[in-house]
């Protein structure tokens, strides 16, 4: 039992990495466009969050035979710092203030938790208490992507929902359930239980409405004459010699 705790505990290490991993198509697009788009920054604020405090109880000193969640977490916590800098970068300016006010919070509800915990608990009821500040921000977290859900819903689009990261959120979510049912550990098991299922629910999603990309948009063009975009028409929009080597666009100029 306790050999297949510690191997779900190493896939769990492994599926995590990737999760945590996922987001690098999605801020390398960022970057290059030099622009955040319509993609959130609460889930990242609030995946840092749920890093910190799981690698917290993660310790020795709360949590006993817990090591690999501390290990994982801690690795997360860093990555995710860096997805929320470079988002602060980029992100308009009332984007931007939601977000360091969000991270403001995040990093004193952290502060205040390991604090009490430290100076102010002992042994079980020190694990009870991180335990449970672990869960409930490792539910919210999971929940966080609901809005980009009720967008995927809305526009039939899952532009803006990567499918590696929703991949990973199913896969991660159940290695952690399993090893928290192993270990019997229900601060564990709980959340990632939940994230399973969220997890199950935007593959869904994901599988229903791949292959709509965005919606075409009308453009109203100079000459007066009108035409359909989606992406394509997004990007020749912000190039436009690309309207030059366009066809159709031609056949249009020469019947207007």
């Amino acid at each position: 039992m306790d050999v297949l705790h510690f191997l779900f505990g190493v896939f769990g290490n492994a599926t995590a990495l990737f999760l945590f991993l996922s987001p690098t198509i999605t801020f390398k697009r960022i970057i290059k466009s030099k622009s955040t788009e319509e993609f959130s920054g609460i889930p990242y604020v609030m995946t840092l969050l749920n890093c910190l405090l799981s690698a917290w109880y993660g310790l020795p000193f709360v949590s006993p035979n817990n090591l690999l969640v501390s290990t994982i977490n801690g690795t997360g916590a860093a990555i995710e710092s860096v997805y929320v800098v470079i988002f602060l970068i980029f992100a308009p300016r009332k984007e931007k203030a939601k977000i360091l006010g969000l991270l403001a919070f995040v990093l004193g509800a952290f502060a205040t938790i390991a604090f009490v915990s430290l100076f102010a608990l002992h042994d079980h009821a020190r694990k009870l208490f991180c335990g449970i500040a672990a869960t409930v921000f490792s539910i919210i977290m999971y929940a966080s992507p609901l809005s980009i859900m009720r967008q995927v819903i809305k526009t039939k689009s899952v532009e803006y929902m990567p499918f590696f990261l929703s991949l990973f959120v199913f896969l991660c979510g159940t290695s952690w359930f399993i090893y928290g049912l192993l270990g019997r550990d229900p601060f564990v098991a709980v959340p990632n239980g939940f994230g399973c299922g969220l997890g199950a629910v935007q593959l869904i999603l994901y599988a229903i409405y791949r292959d709509n990309k965005g919606e075409p948009k009308t453009r109203v063009n100079n000459d007066r004459s009108m035409d359909m975009m989606g992406e394509t028409g997004k990007a020749a929009e912000r190039d436009p010699g690309k309207d030059q080597l366009n066809p159709m666009n031609k056949q249009v100029d020469e019947q207007v």
